[in-house]
């Protein structure tokens, strides 16, 4: 009985051992877009390493999973959406989520198969957009800027929608009823007259939006791509040292000199 009771103890004792070795090991699970975000984390991994922390990527091609694998704690942080977008998950889905802090911009894109520029859409024209009313504004601001259409005064821009366009000189009409990740094959497919797209998906999808989009995004736009964390771990320590090392210089250059402006780091 004696040998059982040690035995057991010892068990237990390893066991508890074991775990603690599990919370200290520094590892912190980050779930991505493929692109930029992924390759952004690679670049990442040996700056934490260094800190004794191992960086584990979980890549997705979509924009709802990463947040419910946050919460539900398979993932420790996640980095592929941006400010307007977490908070619009926040509202709607009651996520006790917090911005650990903004990395980059990806400039959004009109682009088109027909016409050569935004001056030669014609009466009419169909324009596709996500179905994501979190880009909504966004592509609706960029309509405006390039002097489109107007919307309403007085209004929240980011959350605008096409029920506050006040002014349409081409009579364009918005369609907005595909996932974010089918965009780029409607513009291949040559569908509509212009498809709005996300840079990570035409990036992905090896467009190049500096040279195939016919009108970008201005780079003070305020949608920046952020680490989302759940608010209880704002404060750790591996947290902390990603944001850091996201923010670094050798990161920066990194995305300056990888995507050439098509992506735009920020601090």
């Amino acid at each position: 009985m004696k040998k059982f009771l040690a035995g057991a103890l010892l068990s237990v004792s390893a066991l508890t051992l074991a775990a603690c070795g599990n919370e200290e090991s520094g590892e912190l699970v980050v779930g991505a877009s493929n692109v930029p975000h992924a390759e952004i984390l690679e670049q990442v991994k040996p700056i934490l390493e260094e800190q004794g922390i191992e960086l584990k990527i979980e890549t997705y091609q979509d924009y709802v999973l990463p947040n419910k694998d946050l919460e539900s704690g398979d993932l420790d942080a996640n980095f592929f959406q941006h400010i307007p977008y977490l908070e619009g998950q926040i509202k709607d889905n009651g996520y006790d989520f917090v911005n650990a802090g903004g990395i980059h911009i990806e400039p959004i894109g009109v682009y088109s198969k027909k016409y050569k520029s935004l001056e030669e859409l014609p009466e009419g024209a169909t324009i596709i957009m996500s179905n994501s009313v979190a880009d909504h504004g966004r592509v609706l601001s960029l309509l405006e800027a390039k002097g489109l259409i107007k919307l309403a005064d007085g209004i929240d821009k980011t959350a605008a929608e096409v029920k506050d366009v006040v002014e349409n000189k081409k009579n364009l009409k918005f369609d907005a009823n595909y996932e974010p990740a089918l965009l780029v094959q409607l513009y291949e497919n040559e569908e509509g007259d212009a498809v709005l797209i996300n840079s990570n998906f035409a990036i992905d999808a090896g467009i190049n939006p500096l040279e195939e989009s016919i009108a970008l995004e201005d780079k003070e736009s305020p949608y920046v791509n952020i680490v989302a964390v759940r608010a209880e771990d704002k404060d750790k320590k591996e947290i902390k040292a990603l944001v850091d090392a996201l923010h670094s210089k050798e990161i920066q250059d990194f995305i300056i000199t990888e995507w050439n402006g098509s992506v735009v780091p920020v601090n």
